[in-house]
């Protein structure tokens, strides 16, 4: 069954995680805690109800809390949606779509204007809610909630800049025109690392081509589901639209299933790992749906012998610790010319141990807790198999004593294993860098392309002539190619996406705005004699 294997694996985490907190967690939700003031202020109370179309209802699902990772204690609770629930919000959403596909693209752009302008007014709370919920660092959670105020200002740009083509036409009397439409009813299903970002990403595009929304958020984030949606739905009824047009069914399996095989849902964008994604995408393909699906990357940064070292070392830093290395686009492999290798490893090992970790809501701290105890199990794992394999453990590797309850830990480097060893090759979502020594920029290359996702990919270098050997046919495989700067920290002018596993799917800038949209090609006869194609005769 779809998600199946995913799902058992959260709730058994789940399970744990609340058995472990209990003994010391406060019974008192953060959420009536004055020092999270912030909450109150995103609508979040004790009890929070996860089905909302036109209206708010509590569904029919299961109660679940949601658990800051810091320090185990309960923030809120909120009562999930069902398969039943999310049906009826399916059917609520695209009874919406009638109105609102039928609204000028302009004035739907001067909605999504009033949305990003709520969410500049709420950057710190909601940031906050996102540090808190999910365990980055406050300068992280805000620069997420960012991307979406600069997503919606992309978006409103866009609302008057549909481009459909005229082409020129080979019979007389006849224009052929490309038209874009609305596909209907969008269904975004989301991760916990990037709990706002990425649905930011698809509503505004989604939202300003005229489709309506269902959102099923992270069981671990549900919070920042709800605080998104709220911020939404509260702009679309000052304007006297039906809150449906951005809906959510928060919840679990039966959800995520119900969303990946209903025909009334166009188009299924999913953010996740590779194997749950394959899943969606089989399962749409069965239905002869669309998808979009960015999944998991196993990012390098390359360095070569003139490349700026201060500069690599500082973006090979914040690629693969930043978020606690569960970024998608976290750098995951480090490959180093052998005449910089010991310059390099040994400046990032300097800074790798002057990185402060501990609450990610604290000034100063960079790196926050591991979002969960399967994560920090896996990070454990992952480095007594390394060990195994004959891979040496520069610095890091183990838990961090922060005084928290967390999931903390400490960021490891790892040498000593080829470029083909199989944890090199696996993309495991924690914080440990796998650093190799290269002799060629073409030896680099075939490195950065041989695993099997291909989202990111960095060189650090001053030669033009690598550079567009980077860029080109035979360089990264990858769906974003980065020049001296690092994995991680794209911005949302550009298409964001991935090759390979990583599933081919393009959120954000560019012409992303396309996969919303269906197309027709339009023949229109404006004269008097009905001319056939290739100069065919029928008489």
């Amino acid at each position: 069954m779809l998600f199946n294997g995913v799902y058992r694996f959260w709730r058994v985490n789940l399970i744990i995680s609340q058995s472990i907190f209990a003994r010391t967690a406060s019974s008192k939700a953060l959420v009536n805690d004055s020092a999270y003031g912030f909450l109150k202020k995103l609508g979040i109370g004790e009890e929070n109800a996860g089905v909302r179309h036109e209206v708010e209802e509590r569904g029919s699902g299961e109660m679940i809390e949601s658990r800051d990772p810091t320090t185990g204690r309960v923030i809120a609770r909120v009562i999930q949606a069902s398969e039943s629930d999310s049906k009826k919000v399916i059917a609520k959403a695209s009874e919406a779509f009638k109105a609102w596909g039928e609204m000028p693209g302009p004035k739907r752009g001067e909605i999504v204007r009033q949305i990003g302008d709520a969410f500049r007014e709420k950057l710190n709370p909601l940031g906050s809610l996102v540090a808190l919920e999910m365990g980055k660092i406050l300068p992280e959670g805000i620069g997420e909630v960012q991307e979406v105020v600069d997503i919606c200002d992309f978006a409103v740009g866009l609302s008057r800049m549909f481009g459909g083509q005229v082409f020129p036409s080979e019979r007389p009397g006849h224009a052929l025109i490309e038209q874009y439409n609305p596909l209907g009813l969008v269904g975004v299903i989301t991760a916990f690392n990037f709990p706002v970002a990425p649905f930011g990403w698809n509503a505004s595009l989604a939202l300003t081509c005229g489709n309506t929304l269902i959102w099923k958020g992270a069981p671990s984030t549900p919070l920042c589901t709800l605080a998104v949606n709220k911020i939404i739905q509260n702009v679309l009824m000052k304007n006297d639209i039906n809150p449906a047009v951005c809906s959510v069914a928060q919840g679990g399996v039966d959800v995520g299933q119900s969303i990946a095989s209903d025909d009334r849902v166009k188009l299924v964008s999913f953010t996740g790992s590779c194997k749950a994604g394959n899943e969606v995408g089989v399962t749409v393909q069965r239905r002869f749906g669309k998808t979009l699906l960015e999944l998991g990357g196993n990012n390098a940064i390359i360095v070569m012998e003139d490349a700026d070292v201060e500069m690599a070392v500082r973006g090979a830093l914040f690629s693969a610790v930043g978020t606690t290395g569960q970024r998608c686009t976290t750098t995951r492999r480090l490959i180093l010319h052998e005449k910089v290798f010991d310059q390099v490893l040994e400046k990032l090992s300097k800074a790798y141990s002057q990185v402060k970790i501990g609450n990610p809501l604290n000034s100063g701290v960079l790196c926050g807790p591991l979002h969960n105890r399967a994560a920090f199990d896996l990070f454990l794992s992952a480095v007594e198999r390394i060990k195994s394999n004959g891979g040496q453990i520069v610095c890091g590797g183990k838990k961090a004593e922060v005084g928290l309850q967390g999931y903390f830990v400490e960021p490891a480097i790892v040498t000593g294993l080829s470029h083909d060893d199989e944890m090199v090759l696996t993309e495991s979502f924690v914080p440990i860098l796998y650093v190799l020594k290269c002799s060629s920029f073409e030896e680099a290359v075939s490195w950065n392309n041989e695993v099997d996702q291909g989202l990111s990919s960095s060189l650090f270098t001053k030669d033009p002539n690598r550079i567009f050997r980077w860029m080109g046919v035979h360089g990264s495989d990858c769906g974003l190619v980065n020049v001296n700067i690092p994995t991680s920290g794209a911005e949302i002018g550009g298409a964001f996406g991935g090759e390979k596993h990583t599933g081919g799917g393009r959120e954000s800038g560019s012409d992303a705005w396309k996969q919303y949209m269906r197309r027709s090609t339009c023949t229109i006869n404006y004269s008097y004699d009905l001319p056939l194609a290739q100069g065919i005769k029928f008489e």
